[in-house]
């Protein structure tokens, strides 16, 4: 039984291997940082008055109506 942490980690990384998985790395945007927050506005005021951006957002109000759900 591996005791160290680094140990314990291989064992834990072969065991999903084992498995048929394999380990991905993914970057995403840092929603926290200011240039995330910036962005996103000016990407929203470009969209704003965009008749194909309504159509879009009413198909997600309506995809999303959950007044069914329990």
């Amino acid at each position: 039984m591996p005791s160290k942490p680094k140990d314990k980690m291989r064992a834990y990384r072969e065991r999903l291997r084992r498995q048929g998985l394999r380990p991905v790395q993914l970057w995403l945007p840092d929603t926290r940082s200011s240039r995330f927050a910036a962005a996103a506005r000016r990407q929203s005021r470009l969209v704003r008055d965009d008749p194909a951006e309504q159509e879009t957002l009413d198909f997600i109000e309506a995809a999303m109506d959950t007044s069914g759900w329990r």
